[in-house]
């Protein structure tokens, strides 16, 4: 069983692999990026170091050969090439292998083992000078020598550090941090203690200090933060950079140390100051010092603080906001049927306060979409190079906030809207040329807000989509009839349905007829829609509409009988009247005339078996459903409401075409439809129905068959 501080290295270390990866990628475009190598580097020492503190050995030792070899790169000695990179890339994905097998508290087999050999192997045949530290050849970099750190970046920073008391219990020593701080560059420090009785085991030996420190590093902000990466979470922590940009001389530090000592909290801006004075004097004294910028005096440069919250709490925020909108609707309500002033004014304020409440924990839960765009950056290598393509990604809007609900499940889709892409779109090098493209070919990823929705595009250059093979593939698949000449959009819509599949061989990529349509439906249960463009021989566009949370919707609250529903107003296109004669006809598969269009409904009073007569006058609320319009009946619309979304317990969790449920201000609970659910679960009873009439008719024929006597 693993404790709370190996559970926290796992997902370190998780976030420190998908920065490795990030790097790796960018990198292979500005080979001679320093800080791009910097950021290489500190993520392999990292993992490396910390492995190694909390006994993963397997993965220290291993890391420990991959960090020399950038270590040599950091150096100038080694070239950054595209062999490098496929072969860190991959040395990455087996950290992640043996990181795996360490959460479930296993060890590496044989297989893992022999894995490690075999990419360490590749790397010393690479780079023979990462190695085993004999007869280290120099492989000479195009453009000149990386020189990393630059002095020229040099800043100092002031760090102070307050560890947990039981750190020494972690396996941890705050010297040993100090210690890899001095490593970074130039470094002094004044200790703080406090008078602590402790033995000389780890669990009787407290940590009461706190270290204020004096860094000059040409390391960012970022590499300093990576030292108290595994104690941060339960440390003080604070990192102020008091100069930036030329060389700061130690002997101006006296200054700055004696404060530090004579007081046990001494603000940065009072250590700003005495830099101030500093180079007033030294101004005034004419030295060849470089003078700071006329004007206001040097602006402190505070890193901005954060603190990781696990998921599972913020979604408990989240409901028990959920509950207190609730709430403030049954005070709303409650203040208008009283008609107290007073109650009415609190009800007001509580509202206002709950809004503002509900819009930050929202807030809270929104996450830049970037972060799902990186990880398609290695999907496309990864398939370029399979498929023998050249193709570069380019991503846009990576800035636009999603609810992290919807980005957890916005991955599969993507992946499968590029992969198509890739093999569909994309057409070879060679081919390309020839019809006067780019040997490169381009697809594009962007997301955009659109009001209360994101828009997410995947476009790309490629061949577009060839309608007459669509057209005869869906012959084949019996979706069309062979003297078919459908429009264009309509061909398109065929594209995600089950089983379509344009690819003549069945490859690693493609070809089972299992990916578009699967598409379609997680971004409709996403409550989303999904549209396409085309210019064949030019290139798609396919479009993704989102909402920005699932928490918090729009809905159309709606009556059936004595029963209220909420249907998801992202769905629906219109409401119009049901004449009377389409009222009683109650078998699930009534039609009605939409100024021309013949539209199926379905009449909710019978798909839920309520009892009753019915309204006299009913009516139709239009949408639609994996790309077919369907109407539901209904008895009278409510109105537009923003709907908090509850999730049913467990006894209900299987009844098909109902998502959730809220609860309205009046204390009523209303049911919330799943529309594309519904749909496809009143088809199946549709068709059963139509089946066992099929075989009662049968039977009854047969019988009479039977009955007949000859002649």
């Amino acid at each position: 069983m693993m404790d709370r501080n190996q559970l926290a290295f796992i997902e370190e270390v998780k976030e420190l692999l998908t920065s490795l990866e990030e790097a790796l990628l960018e990198i292979e475009h500005d080979p001679l990026n320093e800080d791009l190598i910097g950021k290489i580097f500190r993520a392999i020492h990292t993992i490396k170091g910390a492995s190694s503190m909390f006994g993963f050995d397997s993965i220290s030792s291993f890391t420990h050969e991959i960090e020399t070899a950038f270590d040599f790169v950091r150096e100038g000695k080694v070239a950054v090439t595209p062999a490098l990179i496929t072969l860190t890339l991959a040395s990455r994905d087996h950290i992640a292998a043996l990181l795996a097998v360490a959460e479930s508290g296993g060890t590496p087999d044989d297989v893992l083992l022999r894995r490690s050999e075999e990419i360490l192997g590749q790397l010393r045949n690479l780079v023979p000078a990462a190695v085993g530290g004999e007869g280290v050849r120099e492989i000479p970099v195009e453009a000149g020598p990386v020189i990393y750190p630059d002095s020229a970046k040099t800043a100092l920073y002031r760090i102070r550090f307050k560890p947990p008391e039981n750190i020494y219990l972690r396996g941890l020593d705050p010297d040993n941090l100090i210690a890899e701080l001095a490593a970074m560059g130039a470094e002094e420090h004044v200790v703080h203690s406090e008078e602590v009785s402790s033995g000389e085991k780890p669990e009787e030996k407290l940590c009461r200090s706190t270290y204020d420190i004096l860094l000059s590093t040409a390391h960012p902000i970022e590499g300093i933060r990576d030292v108290f990466i595994f104690v941060e979470e339960d440390s003080e922590l604070l990192i102020d950079i008091l100069h930036d940009g030329a060389q700061f001389g130690r002997e101006r530090w006296n200054p700055l140390l004696e404060a530090m000592r004579n007081s046990r909290d001494v603000p940065t801006s009072s250590l700003n100051a005495i830099l101030r004075e500093s180079q007033a004097a030294r101004e005034n004294k004419r030295t060849d010092e470089p003078s700071a910028p006329s004007g206001s005096p040097h602006q402190e440069q505070r890193v901005t603080q954060t603190i990781k919250v696990p998921s599972e709490k913020l979604d408990k925020l989240v409901n028990l906001v959920g509950e207190l909108v609730t709430v403030q609707a049954r005070l709303t309500q409650a203040a208008v049927n009283l008609s107290d002033p007073e109650l009415t004014q609190i009800a007001e304020e509580v509202e206002s306060l709950i809004s503002e409440l509900r819009d930050n924990a929202m807030s809270i839960r929104m996450i830049p979409i970037g972060s799902t765009f990186t990880r398609f950056q290695r999907l496309v290598r990864d398939l370029s190079v399979e498929l023998g393509k050249e193709i570069r990604l380019v991503t846009e809007g990576e800035d636009t906030e999603l609810d992290k609900t919807v980005i957890e499940r916005l991955g599969d889709p993507l992946v499968h809207m590029i992969r198509n892409s890739i093999d569909h779109g994309i057409e070879p090098p060679e081919k390309r040329e020839e019809m006067g493209k780019p040997r490169v070919g381009t697809i594009r990823l962007s997301a955009s807000h659109s009001g209360a929705n994101v828009g997410i595009t995947v476009a790309d250059d490629g061949r577009g989509f060839d309608l007459e093979k669509i057209r005869l593939k869906g012959v084949e698949l019996g979706l069309l009839d062979p003297d078919a000449r459908p429009a264009e959009q309509e061909l398109l819509s065929i594209v995600f349905a089950p089983g379509f599949s344009t690819a003549k061989e069945v490859t690693s990529v493609s070809g089972r007829g299992v990916g578009m349509d699967v598409v379609r439906k997680s971004i409709e249960e996403l409550g989303g829609k999904i549209e396409v463009s085309n210019n064949q021989g030019k290139g798609s566009v396919i479009t993704l509409k989102l909402p920005l949370t699932l928490a918090i919707i729009e809905g159309l609250l709606v009556k059936v009988d004595t029963e209220l529903f909420v249907l998801p107003l992202a769905a629906i296109k219109e409401c119009v009247e049901l004449p009377p004669l389409n009222s009683r006809r109650g078998n699930g598969g009534q039609l009605i005339n939409v100024r021309g269009e013949i539209i199926p409904y379905i009449r909710l009073r019978d798909y839920f078996r309520m009892s009753g007569g019915g309204s006299s006058f009913e009516y139709v609320a239009i949408t639609e459903a994996e790309g077919r319009r369907c109407g539901f009946a209904i008895d009278s619309v409510i109105g537009e409401h923003q709907i908090v979304i509850k999730s049913l317990g467990a006894m209900y969790k299987d009844v098909q075409g109902i998502s959730g449920a809220t609860v309205l201000g009046d204390g009523t609970v209303a049911l919330i439809i799943d529309i594309p659910k519904l749909v496809a679960s009143a088809e199946l009873e549709r068709e059963e129905l139509v089946r066992l009439e099929r075989a009662a008719l049968n039977e009854v024929h047969h019988q009479d068959q039977n009955n007949i006597k000859p002649n």
